[in-house]
């Protein structure tokens, strides 16, 4: 069996949809670099389309009906949509879920100290990441500092083109012998992962000191110039690092790839390209559906879908619940019917075939960038372990949804068998009963801080999820 390679069937008007809709993409990835981000990037999108936020409902005693469009935020890091349909909600919904939290190095709560004259914040990796892909490459920081008084205060360094940069660095050639020596995975420790924010000391007043306070001017003095500039700046202290998340990732762009400007290179693709996509799917949904559209885009998958804005909290059942309450049909037993009757993607990215190493892919069942959205029906590792395995019904009617719009699409395994596995949110959406399969874009590169991905894929995807939340079910 073999998939077409999608650009081969493309039109020049759809190559230019391609291109328009990856430059759009572009803009989120640079916009979106952490879950708070997107979040706040997807919000004031979705507002200025008529989506109106749960809890304001709840608050002006409001009522949900057909076509509405609504949705509700957890923590600033997770966001629910719904394109309530023509259909009862107890007979189920068509769902997109994808995450928006991707692997990066996290700025720990005591982190700021000095060596011999270079000022570090110490980091803890977040996610599974090559750690030796993360030193010597320019670095920008994100997030947000949380003050006593309830003040927040927005950080972002390192992305205009007057910003500085950070890095993390790495042993010169010339003194690595034996540090070529050690396996890849002790090349570069996790606590070496420091992160390098300033070498200049803090020039104190002049005038007459003792010894004594000459020596302890002298203390820490590049520490004390960069509290200086985080005062001066920010308004911040040095404690107000316990009450800060604060991220770590690549600094730049994403840009296009390759002569033919056929691909997209950025930071944060898995699973953002799965998020953009989906999102973008229901937001431009023409008409009303028949079954009620839902997209889901959540936190924490990289480190196992915990806490309260991972996929494993209660928070989309809990938002289910009240939009039923809101249009008068909830009831605990026909939150359980709508559940179990709705229909999921699960929108995750695959592993694109890379012909540089062929020997950790099973060719036959690989993923190719090209070849449009790809199908998991299972992830997991060795024996299918950790895995959701799609049903073949259910698989056979995506088939039949994907064809009838002339959606390409193709099928894959992550790697051959023994040699790795991965896994996504899919398996805990298939508890409530619902059929689930995993699908969404290949990616280059996955989990390095740039990942490369097809426009072809990425436009093809899109495509087959709004054929998806279309579907009017039997």
């Amino acid at each position: 069996m073999e998939f077409k390679n999608t650009w081969e069937t493309y039109s020049e008007k759809q190559i230019k949809e391609a291109d328009l809709f990856s430059a759009d993409y572009r803009n989120f990835l640079d916009e979106g670099k952490t879950e708070r981000e997107c979040v706040d990037f997807i919000v004031n999108e979705i507002e200025a389309k008529g989506y109106r936020e749960v809890s304001r409902i709840i608050a002006e005693k409001g009522k949900i009906s057909m076509g509405d469009k609504v949705y509700a935020v957890c923590m600033d890091k997770t966001v629910a949509m719904y394109h309530i349909g023509k259909k009862p909600l107890e007979e189920g919904m068509n769902i997109l879920g994808a995450h928006i939290d991707s692997p990066r190095l996290d700025i720990k709560q005591n982190p700021l100290y000095e060596e011999s004259g270079i000022a570090y914040l110490d980091t803890h990796y977040y996610g599974g990441i090559k750690k030796y892909q993360w030193v010597t490459i320019p670095l920008a920081l994100h997030g947000v500092v949380v003050k006593k008084d309830g003040t927040t205060v927005l950080i972002n360094v390192g992305e205009k083109e007057d910003d500085p940069v950070f890095f993390v660095s790495d042993l010169l050639i010339h003194l690595a012998e034996e540090q070529l020596q050690k396996k890849a995975a002790k090349v570069i420790e996790g606590e070496a992962l420091d992160l390098i924010i300033g070498s200049r000391p803090f020039v104190f007043e002049k005038k007459k000191k003792t010894d004594e306070e000459k020596k302890e001017a002298a203390k820490d003095a590049v520490k004390k110039g960069i509290l200086n500039i985080l005062k001066e700046t920010y308004d911040i202290e040095e404690e107000d690092f316990i009450s800060a998340e604060l991220e770590v990732v690549p600094a730049g762009k994403a840009r296009e790839a390759g002569f033919d400007r056929s691909m997209i290179m950025g930071y944060g693709q898995d699973d953002r390209v799965c998020a953009y996509t989906s999102y973008r799917a229901i937001l431009d949904l023409k008409e009303t559906p028949e079954r009620t559209a839902c997209c889901l885009l959540v936190d924490k998958e990289e480190i196992g879908s915990v806490g309260a804005t991972g996929m494993h909290s209660k928070f989309f059942e809990n938002t289910t619940a009240e939009i039923m309450n809101l249009n008068g049909s909830y009831n605990d037993l026909a939150l359980r019917r709508c559940l179990a009757n709705s229909l999921m993607l699960s929108s995750d990215v695959s592993a694109a075939f890379d012909p540089s190493y062929a020997s950790s892919f099973e060719k036959k069942n690989a993923a190719f960038m090209g070849n449009g959205m790809v199908f998991n029906k299972f992830t997991g590792s060795r024996g299918k372990s950790g895995s959701n395995d799609a049903n073949a019904e259910y698989i056979a009617l995506i088939r039949k949804v994907l064809d009838d719009q002339k959606v390409n699409f193709q099928t894959s395994e992550l790697g051959k068998v023994d040699v790795g596995g991965g896994g996504t949110i899919a398996y805990i959406l298939s508890l409530y009963g619902m059929n689930v399969i995993d699908c969404g874009v290949a990616v280059l590169n996955m989990h390095a801080p740039w990942e490369v991905t097809s426009k072809a894929d990425i436009y093809e995807t899109k495509r087959g999820y709004e054929a998806f939340l279309q579907y009017a079910g039997l």
